[in-house]
């Protein structure tokens, strides 16, 4: 299925049912007086947050979602039906705005979460409600009140746990092809990456965390070139940034430095936020070269870069260095973790 992370709905919620106007008509029971019951209300329109889903694709097709409508009241203090609610399922990490003002609505993270979108009408009251001592007979009802109707926009952003950043061809989708059980297309040519992909990396029984993999970026991508800086918004929620650096690029093409320096810089323009957020850099393709070149090449990255955070060196290809890499996040997360709950804040 096709990933799609932008998509436009019209909800529209149920209006409520209008009260009733009836008397007690039966034998023997003179001035039987008001009867008539209230009006049902009206569904409202729920976004829910599936965990199985990933993509927005459901709402190429489906763009309307209308919930029941409150019944009128009846007769014999009767209340009418109210309307059903309707649920709509939008994967999880799903920010909801208003098309026309902008304005975000909510956010939708959790598993089985409910975010009201439209709320249904409330139903008008019959003229049994109205009767006084001084009104015996009332002819008087009130209308159901009107639904929200509302036109949303919906952006789908991943949640993951770690977020690869790098050229393309660096190697990222080899990477979460060899550490879970995500299979994105792997080729020897660049932009092989068109929508992200989402990988559950397991350490050990009952540690994982969530990595996330994006096309790659390229220089002037804030301007709007290549494929990257469309899907950049899916790190926003990410804890921890691997900047995936290509050490042995194809001869003539490119160097390490500049490409890592390329992606700072448009990490930078993207979003400042971002660009604060924890970064490691892992030195991917040691396998095709000595360990002499691979010692120089990290030291004149880490001297050019200016360097001082943490750094690793993997193959993703055959998986040298990527256990370390692995066990080392998992324990970054859980200290994440651990911090977030020590604070009462929630991270992402």
């Amino acid at each position: 299925m096709k990933f799609v992370d932008e998509a436009s709905l019209r909800v529209i919620a149920g209006n409520g049912g209008s009260g009733c106007i009836s008397f007690r008509r039966e034998k023997y029971v003179p001035r039987g007086g008001p009867n008539g019951g209230d009006g049902g209300d009206g569904g409202s329109v729920f976004l829910v947050g599936r965990a199985s889903l990933n993509t927005l694709a459901d709402f190429r097709v489906d763009r309307k979602f209308q919930a029941g409508k409150g019944e009128s009241g009846a007769g014999r203090n009767r209340t009418g039906k109210s309307g059903d609610d309707l649920m709509v399922d939008v994967p999880c990490g799903t920010r909801v705005f208003e098309r026309d003002t902008g304005e975000l609505i909510g956010d939708v993270t959790g598993d089985q979460q409910r975010l009201l979108v439209a709320a249904g009408g409330y139903g008008g009251k019959g003229n049994a409600r109205f009767k006084s001592s001084t009104n015996r007979a009332p002819r008087r009802l009130t209308l159901g009140t009107p639904a929200e109707r509302r036109s949303l926009c919906l952006e789908l952003n991943l949640l993951a746990d770690v977020g690869l950043l790098g050229m393309p061809n660096a190697g990222k989708s080899t990477l979460i092809r060899a550490v879970s059980g995500a299979r994105p297309k792997v080729a020897d040519y660049p932009f092989t990456t068109l929508y992200p992909n989402l990988g559950v990396v397991s350490v050990e029984a009952y540690r994982s965390f969530v990595m996330a993999d994006v096309p790659g970026l390229i220089e002037g991508a804030a301007d709007g070139a290549g494929l990257g800086i469309r899907f950049l918004k899916h790190l926003d929620r990410t804890r921890l940034l691997l900047h995936l650096v290509d050490i042995a690029p194809p001869s003539g093409t490119s160097n390490s430095v500049d490409d890592a320096k390329a992606i700072l810089a448009e990490l930078e323009r993207f979003s400042s936020e971002l660009a604060q957020r924890e970064r490691w850099l892992v030195l991917n393709k040691i396998d095709l070269l000595s360990e002499a070149e691979v010692a120089a090449t990290e030291k004149h990255l880490t001297q050019s870069l200016d360097w001082s955070g943490p750094l690793y060196r993997i193959s993703a290809l055959t998986g040298e260095g990527s256990a370390r890499l692995t066990g080392d996040i998992m324990n970054r997360i859980e200290e994440l973790d651990a911090a977030a709950l020590e604070s009462g804040s929630q991270y992402v």
